[in-house]
Parts: structure tokens; sequence; C-alpha cells
């Protein structure tokens, strides 16, 4: 067998310690959780992103409010997937009827009673939907700061034992202990091949979602002024 078929990758690997060979399957099983989540993470801030200017098209078109909740509630019992900006509108229409309702019964309500209901109901939903989208973001941040150490650890295990490899040889060489070190290093490979997709997905993600959230806060402010002037 020639130096460049034991030096392979695949030979590499087969050759390696148990420790190094479970620091590697663990690398491994980590970066494809982390691939899948982030491609569902690409997909679900796409269609956020897609949904939220949608509504906003509608909303800010000069369209009757009340056709707009109508809609959304429609969407509702469909099962028609709306977007989170479409459902905030909607729990913060949701209450500002009830409350509405209620003071048709009574002596009336005070309008900032109406308009601090309907704020916290928006702000109840802002809160589950920003939950949705920043879900798997902590595993990608910690796949990007862990995984180069569990590869670390293998690289340090895989050195040691082909350090103690030269105790029982009479001459140590380059070649001798070559194979040991190189086996050792491919778990540092891999888990850079985890971290690196992991550090750049969150970074991105995580400027996509505060990009929507400035958006949803944004919108909650302006529509609070809208039921401000209609309660009045």
């Amino acid at each position: 067998m020639t130096v460049t078929q034991d030096l392979s990758f695949l030979t590499l690997i087969t050759n390696a310690s148990v420790i190094v060979k479970l620091v590697m399957l663990l690398l491994l099983a980590v970066s494809v959780m982390s691939w899948t989540y982030i491609f569902r993470k690409m997909f679900a801030v796409k269609k956020a992103r897609a949904q939220t200017e949608e509504f906003e098209r509608a909303f800010w078109s000069g369209g009757n409010l009340t056709e707009l909740y109508q809609d959304a509630n429609s969407n509702r019992r469909r099962g028609s997937s709306s977007g989170a900006m479409e459902r905030i509108f909607a729990a913060g229409m949701d209450e500002y009827n009830k409350i509405q309702a209620t003071a048709a019964h009574k002596n009336g309500v005070d309008a900032n009673a109406m308009l601090d209901g309907a704020r916290r109901a928006m702000r109840a939903a802002y809160q589950r939907e920003m939950d949705g989208l920043e879900s798997h973001l902590a595993f990608l941040a910690s796949v990007g700061s862990v995984s180069p150490y569990i590869g670390l650890l293998g690289t340090v295990w895989g050195i040691m034992n082909a350090f103690r490899g030269l105790a029982n040889v009479q001459q140590a060489t380059l070649a001798a202990v070559a194979p040991g070190i190189a086996e050792a290093l491919i778990a540092t490979a891999i888990g850079l091949f985890a971290a690196i997709p992991a550090v750049v997905a969150y970074n991105r993600f995580s400027h996509d979602v505060d990009r929507l959230a400035i958006r949803f806060e944004s919108f909650i402010e302006e529509f609070s002024n809208i039921l401000q002037r209609q309660a009045r």
C-alpha cells in the first residue's frame, strides 16, 4: 500500500481510535442536524418575509380594516397559512372588538382601556411569533461555538495515541507518526466543517429575524395609533 493510500481520508477514519471515531460520529450527527435546521429556517424566514410584505401592501392600500380582519379570520378557519403580521393584526382586532362589544352592554369603556387591551393582545401574539422565528437559532449558535472544541478533543486524543505509539518504535521518524497525527487532525477538520456553516447561518438568520421584529413592532405602534383614533 502506498503512502498516499495510507493517508487517504477513508483509511485514516477507518484506522482512527475508538474515541476519535466517536468524536467524528458525534460531529457528523451535529452537522446533519445543523444543515437540516439551516434549510428549514431559510425557507421559514423567506416565507415570513414574503407574507409580511403581502400583508403590509394590503393593510396600507387604504382598504377597510373590518374586511381585512374578516379575511384573516377566514384564513384561520380554512387553515390557510397566514403571515405573522396578519396574526398579530387579528389578535389586536379580536381584543378590540371584544372590549367594544362589552362596552355596548355597559355604560361604556374608556378608550385607553380598549387600546391597552388591543396592544397587550398584539404583544402576546408578537412574542409567540418571535418564539417561532427564533427557534433552533440557539442550536446553531451552540454548534458554531462548541464543534471546534469537540473536534479539538478528538485531535488531542489522537495525537496522544500517536506519540504513545512511538514508545514501542526503535527509531522515531516522521513516517511513523504522520498517520496518527493525520487521523487526529481529521477530527478538527470535521469540527470546523460543522461550525463554520452554523456560525454563518446563525448570524444571517439573526439579522433577518431582527429585521422582521422591527417591522412587527413598528406595525403594532402604527396600528395602535389607528385604533386610538377610532376609539375616540
